[in-house]
C-alpha cells in the first residue's frame, strides 16, 4: 500500500544534508484537512493500522486504537458538536491534558472547519477570562479535574461567548454536559462538508496561546495545511517509521503536542504512545519506553538530565531507533552520558509555535554538534540578520529570520489573531522575525544565544515575564518588580523575580516576605510560573524613560546558578 505521505512527499532517502536540503520538496493538495485525508485514508486503506496506544497512571493495561477507531469516534463526535451549534470558524477551548479523548476531538473540530484552541489545565480564572474573550471561545471542553473546571466556572460571569461546558471522563458535573453520556448515542456518519461549509488551505484551524514580553500572550493562527508542514518535524527530525510506536512529552496544551503528538506522526504512519502520567518519575518512563517498544522518543533536556541518572543498563531501549530534543539548548554532558550509556545519540531540533521545526539534526545527513541546533528546514530559506536587516558573517550573532518574499512556507503561522500591528511587526521587511538570537558557523550549523526579548524557557514552559509580574504586583508588599530567568541545572532556566518593597513592607523581614509572596503567587497564577528565587533591592535598573532594563539583572546573575543565587540571599 501507498503510504499516506506520499501524496504529499516522495519517500525516498537522501545522500548529504546538501541533497536533502535541494531536493525535498513537500506537495500540497487542493482544500487539504487532516481529518479526511490523513485519518480516513487510513481507515479505508489499513482498518487494522495502530494509531494511538494509551494508558495512565491508574490502568493495568493501555487502551489501543485504530485508524479505524479515531475515524468512526471522530465522525460521531463532529456530529454531536454540530447538534451543539458548532459550525465553521468557531472557536473550541480543549483542557484534556492527555485524555485519549483529545486526538478523537481535534479531527472531530478539524471536520467540522472548527478553530481549535488546546489549553494547558494549569490555567487560573484570569488566564480563561483572557482567553474566551480574545478569542470568542463558544464551548470549552474539559477533562473532569475539580480544580480546573471551578476555575472554569469563575471566569464564566466574565466570558460572555461562552455557551456551553463539557465535561469528558466518569465524574459528572452540576452544569456541565456529559461528553460521553451524549456522543456514544449518535451515529458515526459525518459526511465531508461541501460548498460554503468546506475547509480550505488558507482557512484557520488551530489558535495558540503563546506567552510574549510585552502584553498578554500572543494569538497564533495556523490554517489547514500546517499539518503537512510537521512531516519535516515527523520524518526527518523525529525520524519516526511506519507502523511504529512515537512518544513525545507533551502536555495536549502546549504546541508541543501537535509538534509531536499528532500531526507528522500520524501522516508518516506511526502510531502515538501517550502516556497521561500524574507526574514525571524517570523509572516509570524508563520501563514505558522498554514495556511498549516505542521506537521513537523526544523529550525536552530537562526531562533527559533526570533520566540520564538512571541506571540505563536496567531497561531495554533497543527498539527505540532515534531519541530528539527540544525546547531549550541541550548540555553537551548530558549528551555524551546518554550516548555513553544507551549507544544513541539524542537529535537536537528548534521551533516555535508559530513554526514547524526551523533547524534540526536530520535523519543522518549531518554529523551533529552537541550543543547546536541543527542545520536549516529546506522548507525555509532561514537567514541570520543585524537589526538593519542585513546578513551577518559566520559566527557573528544576528536575529534568525526566515524569508516570506516568494509567499508563506507551509507550517509557518498565518499572523497573530486580530493584531494587524503584531503580525507587520513580526513579517517587517519581508521575512519572518523569531526573536531569537543565534549564530550560524561556517559549515551551515546553527547555535543559539538568546532570546532577543525576555522570555524564559524553564522545563520546557515558555514565561512571560510580564504576566508573572502583573501577578506579583497585585501583592501590597511589592512596589515594583522585574521577572527573569537564571540558570539552573534541573530546569535549564529558573524564574526569578526582584523585588522592590512599598514603603509599609519596607521594614518587615524579607524571609518572611519571601514566603508570603511565594504562597500569594502560587494561589495566583500557575505552578510552572512561578517564582523560585526572590531577590529584594532598593530600586531596579530602568533605562532613561523609566522602561525596566532586565538584561542588566540577567547579566548580574549571568554565570551563577540558580543555588549559588539563592544562598547568596
Amino acid at each position: 500500500m501507498e503510504l499516506s505521505h506520499e501524496f504529499l512527499v516522495e519517500d525516498r532517502e537522501f545522500t548529504s544534508y546538501d541533497d536533502f536540503s535541494q531536493n525535498c520538496k513537500l506537495k500540497t493538495p487542493e482544500n487539504f484537512n487532516f481529518a479526511y485525508d490523513i485519518v480516513d485514508r487510513y481507515a479505508r486503506e489499513d482498518s487494522n493500522k495502530r494509531a494511538l496506544v494509551w494508558i495512565d497512571d491508574n490502568s493495568e493495561d493501555a487502551l489501543t486504537f485504530t485508524f479505524a477507531d479515531i475515524s468512526r469516534e471522530s465522525k460521531r463526535a463532529a456530529y454531536w458538536l454540530v447538534q451543539k451549534g458548532i459550525k465553521k470558524g468557531d472557536t473550541v477551548m480543549l483542557i484534556l491534558r492527555r485524555r485519549y479523548e483529545w486526538w478523537i476531538l481535534m479531527p472531530a473540530l478539524h471536520r467540522i472547519g472548527a478553530i481549535v484552541i488546546p489549553a494547558t489545565d494549569q490555567l487560573l480564572q484570569a488566564d480563561i477570562e483572557y482567553r474566551t474573550n480574545a478569542a470568542d471561545v463558544k464551548m470549552i471542553i474539559s477533562y473532569d479535574n475539580p480544580h480546573i473546571q471551578e476555575e472554569i466556572e469563575k471566569a464564566m460571569p466574565k466570558s460572555p461567548s461562552v455557551q456551553f461546558l463539557v465535561t469528558v471522563g466518569n465524574e459528572k458535573r452540576e452544569g456541565w454536559i456529559s461528553f460521553h453520556d451524549e456522543y456514544s448515542k449518535l451515529d458515526p456518519e459525518f459526511p465531508r462538508p461541501v460548498g460554503d461549509a468546506a475547509t480550505h488551505n488558507t482557512d484557520p484551524m488551530l489558535l495558540y496561546f503563546t506567552s510574549g514580553t510585552s502584553g498578554y500572550p500572543k494569538m497564533v493562527l495556523q490554517d489547514f495545511v500546517y499539518p503537512i508542514g510537521h512531516i519535516m518535524t515527523a520524518k526527518y527530525w523525529h525520524g519516526v517509521v511506519d507502523d511504529g510506536l512515537h512518544l513525545s512529552i507533551a502536555e495536549t496544551g502546549w504546541a508541543k503536542a501537535t509538534w509531536g503528538k499528532l500531526y507528522g506522526q500520524w501522516i508518516c504512519g506511526t502510531a502515538q504512545f501517550v502516556y497521561d502520567m500524574n507526574m514525571l518519575k524517570p523509572d516509570k518512563m524508563l520501563q514505558m519506553i522498554a514495556k511498549f517498544g516505542l521506537t521513537t522518543f523526544c523529550a525536552p533536556p530537562t526531562v533527559y538530565r533526570f533520566l540520564v541518572r538512571q541506571d540505563l543498563s536496567k531497561y531495554d531501549l533497543s527498539k527505540c531507533v532515534r531519541f530528539s530534543t527540544a525546547g531549550e539548548a541541550l548540555n553537551g554532558e548530558v549528551f555524551d552520558k546518554w550516548l555513553e550509556k544507551t549507544g544513541k545519540k539524542i537529535y537536537e531540533g528548534y521551533g516555535q509555535t508559530e513554526s514547524t521545526i526551523i533547524c534540526g539534526n536530520f535523519k543522518e545527513y549531518s554529523q551533529i554538534r552537541p550543543g547546536s541546533m541543527g542545520k536549516p528546514n529546506p522548507l525555509y530559506k532561514v537567514e541570520v540578520l543585524n537589526p538593519n536587516g542585513k546578513p551577518v558573517p559566520a559566527g557573528e550573532v544576528g536575529e534568525l529570520c526566515i524569508h516570506v518574499e516568494d509567499g508563506r512556507p507551509l507550517g509557518l503561522l498565518m499572523g497573530y489573531h486580530k493584531d494587524v500591528s503584531l503580525t507587520a511587526e513580526a513579517f517587517d521587511g519581508g521575512v519572518y522575525h523569531t526573536g531569537d538570537n543565534v549564530y550560524m558557523d561556517e559549515d551551515g550549523y546553527v547555535w543559539f544565544v538568546g532570546r532577543k526579548d525576555d522570555i524564559i524557557k524553564s522545563s520546557g514552559y515558555r514565561i512571560s515575564p510580564f504576566e508573572v509580574e502583573s501577578v506579583l504586583q497585585k501583592h501590597p508588599a511589592v512596589l515594583e518588580c522585574a521577572v527573569t530567568g537564571v540558570e539552573d541545572a534541573k530546569r535549564g532556566m529558573a524564574v526569578k523575580a526582584t523585588i522592590v518593597l512599598s514603603a509599609d513592607y519596607a521594614e518587615r523581614d524579607t524571609k518572611e516576605l519571601e514566603v508570603e509572596i511565594s504562597t500569594f503567587a502560587k494561589e495566583n497564577t500557575s505552578m510552572y510560573k512561578c517564582p523560585r528565587i526572590y531577590e529584594f533591592v532598593k530600586e531596579l535598573p530602568k533605562t532613561i524613560s523609566g522602561k525596566i532594563r532586565r538584561v542588566e539583572i540577567r547579566e548580574k546573575d549571568k554565570g551563577k546558578d540558580a543555588d549559588k543565587i539563592k544562598q547568596d540571599f
